[in-house]
């Protein structure tokens, strides 16, 4: 069975075509600037083919015809029909309380996505029209909505509720709900699988330009970093993180900006490139404090430090800990901020490997030392294999 996962945006589309025989990728690619001039689609396949269309796009339909074009083609792709494809998976960003679990598409499920997409007005537009489209141009073929928040589903409403009226709650749906759940859901199981241990305490930290830790007991997240939207928790690429609210109203009264442009200002202009007022990237910011740059230190310090905290507080509300994981771009490629993070916590039972942390370079790595109580883990994520299986769990039956 082959399952096409696709991730879509307001302006692009990211999908791959996964062989669940054996969980391969036989291709995978993108399309950018849908909707506007200048589209361009680059594909490539599992053994080098690569595919560069360069074609306006006015919406998702467009694009998609063109993916289809793409995979079907006789040279460069990798399907004789569409008839090969068993199901897509979409990626979705938020369930809000209406799902608890992925599902198969319907009429009914589009409804209330459409519903919701109050709560991901910058998502939830792309991932719906590019269901539409999907379900127009490839007809009879199951569809199936993985949603970025439903992993922290089981969150106990101690852990997701604000300390708001709660008729405010109740009314509007104001709460935690957070996200990157198609991450933390595939590396916590994956672990799980590691130790042995499917009900393990363990900490997953998803380490990125937009980063999130969640602490899982039991297969289950029982809390996580990211709140209403992404913008809570860890200092980010370009998110502040947490903040105190009365500092954002006073901020933007001295910078001018209404209350959506501070939003916008603490999404974009903050985080590590706020502090370092160099680069959201940490390679930059790296290369940089070892050249002195103290503001480039300061932002990596702030980064981490947030990172220990909310690992901390997770040991706190999880009585203890199995092991601590880290994925994502920073957490599986930054030795830097994996030690920081993992300094002096011998405390609770984790005694991190300096030297492993150095020779880490890819793959799944321990880095704890041989007698620590607690597993340190980098684990890889795979977020398109973890909705391929969502898909084909669910269209198989």
């Amino acid at each position: 069975m082959k399952i096409l996962v696709v991730n879509a945006g307001s302006s692009s589309l990211k999908y791959q075509l996964i062989d669940m025989a054996d969980e391969s990728v036989v291709l995978k690619g993108v399309c950018e600037r849908i909707t506007f001039e200048g589209g361009i689609l680059t594909q490539k396949t599992f053994d080098g083919r690569e595919t560069v269309i360069k074609q306006d796009m006015p919406s998702h339909k467009e694009a998609m015809q063109l993916v289809l074009g793409a995979m079907l083609d006789s040279e460069k792709g990798a399907l004789k029909s569409i008839d090969e494809i068993g199901a897509v998976g979409h990626r979705v960003l938020h369930s809000a309380e209406d799902f608890h679990e992925s599902v198969v598409i319907d009429e009914e499920v589009i409804r209330i996505c459409e519903k919701n997409a109050v709560f991901g007005p910058l998502h939830m537009p792309g991932n719906i029209a590019c269901i539409k489209s999907c379900m127009e141009v490839m007809p009879g073929v199951p569809m199936v909505a993985v949603f970025d928040t439903t992993f922290h589903s089981t969150m106990p409403a101690k852990a997701y509720m604000y300390a708001i009226p709660y008729e405010v709650y109740d009314k509007f749906k104001i709460r935690k709900y957070g996200f990157h759940g198609t991450s933390h859901k595939f590396v916590s199981q994956e672990t799980g699988k590691l130790l042995n241990n499917p009900n393990a305490k363990m900490i997953i930290c998803h380490l990125g330009n937009g980063s999130s830790i969640s602490a899982v007991k039991d297969g289950k997240c029982q809390d996580t970093s990211m709140g209403f939207t992404p913008l809570e928790g860890l200092a980010m690429g370009t998110r502040s993180g947490d903040i105190d609210p009365a500092a954002v109203e006073y901020m933007g009264a001295c910078l001018n900006l209404n209350a959506s442009e501070m939003v916008n200002y603490l999404n974009k202009k903050c985080g590590i490139l706020g502090v370092s007022g160099l680069s959201s990237d940490l390679r930059d910011l790296t290369a940089a404090a070892k050249e002195g740059n103290e503001r480039a230190k300061l932002a990596l310090e702030i980064l981490a430090y947030r990172v220990k905290k909310y690992v901390g507080s997770y040991i706190a509300a999880l009585g203890g800990v199995d092991a601590i994981v880290f994925t994502g771009g920073i957490g599986e490629h930054s030795p830097l901020i994996r030690g920081l993070v993992m300094e002096n916590m011998e405390y609770c039972g984790a005694k991190f490997d300096v030297e492993k942390n150095k020779e880490y370079s890819s793959g799944i790595g321990f880095l704890n030392a041989d007698d620590s109580k607690v597993k340190i883990i980098v684990l890889p994520t795979n977020e398109e294999l973890s909705i391929a299986r969502e898909t084909k769990a669910l269209t198989s039956k």
